[in-house]
């Protein structure tokens, strides 16, 4: 019997020692995700992991931080630009595990709602290419303007065959468009940015994506390192009961578990 409980106490060990003294990098936008990361802290250091948090106020670092090894995650973009991404800076990044949908929205401190909408309006939208696609796709599906292809998720400007009220578009780096809804007559926001400008998804914006949306947020490592277990782990807890009732309750709507 001694000898039955020494093995069962050496094989709890080893399972803790597995990842004794691990620490994990995770790069991270302050809203949502390094909150919904801060939530699962507890989950993994149960586990012998220390994750550390790395916020990004934008969206390029975290990508170049991961590729050049100072990450060994990041948690902050959709799939589209992550694809997109990788391919234009030639990095070797790979996805491991989708967890939650932010959806985009369309916003206004001028105007009520649609009806208000008039010629020649201003309309922000982000300046990169998937999200500056995914705002068009926005106003596209509830016929504000008409792309030659809807699916084309990297769709611009010159992809509007139709735009009836002759609406102007002014591209912006993602993180300015919640500070320029004073200059503008309404603007595309992604939910991380409008959530830190204080704004509502599911309150304020005048339009916003279902959850269908196919610009899911991912947990992306280098490629190599899908099977890491201490990254597993991470995409565990992460998908945990633990971190969809945080997210739905914190959220209230705004951001959407996937899983």
């Amino acid at each position: 019997m001694k000898k039955l409980l020494s093995l069962l106490s050496l094989t709890l060990i080893s399972s803790q020692l597995l990842f004794a003294n691990v620490t994990l990098k995770v790069g991270a936008s302050p809203v949502p995700h390094a909150e919904v990361l801060e939530n699962i802290k507890p989950l993994l250091k149960e586990k012998g992991i220390d994750l550390k948090i790395v916020e990004f106020n934008e969206y390029v670092t975290p990508n170049l931080a991961l590729a050049n090894k100072d990450l060994d995650a990041n948690f902050f973009q959709h799939i589209p630009y992550l694809n997109k991404f990788k391919k234009e800076r030639n990095l070797k990044l790979s996805q491991v595990g989708d967890v939650l949908i932010g959806p985009i929205a369309l916003y206004s401190k001028k105007h009520k709602s649609l009806d208000e909408l008039d010629k020649k309006d201003i309309i922000a939208i982000p300046n990169d290419p998937s999200n500056g696609g995914r705002a068009l796709i926005l106003l596209h599906n509830n016929g504000i303007i008409t792309l030659a292809d809807p699916n084309n998720l990297f769709a611009t400007e010159f992809d509007i065959i139709k735009n009836p009220k002759k609406l102007r578009f002014k591209s912006l780096e993602a993180p300015q468009l919640p500070r320029v809804l004073d200059d503008v007559d309404f603007a595309v926001i992604n939910s991380n940015y409008a959530i830190q400008g204080g704004l509502s998804p599911v309150k304020d914006a005048l339009l916003m994506e279902d959850k269908n949306s196919p610009y899911v947020n991912v947990v992306a490592v280098r490629e190599g390192d899908e099977k890491n277990k201490a990254v597993l782990e991470l995409v565990k807890a992460l998908r945990s009961e633990k971190s969809k009732d945080f997210i739905l309750k914190k959220y209230q709507g705004s951001i959407i578990p996937t899983f």
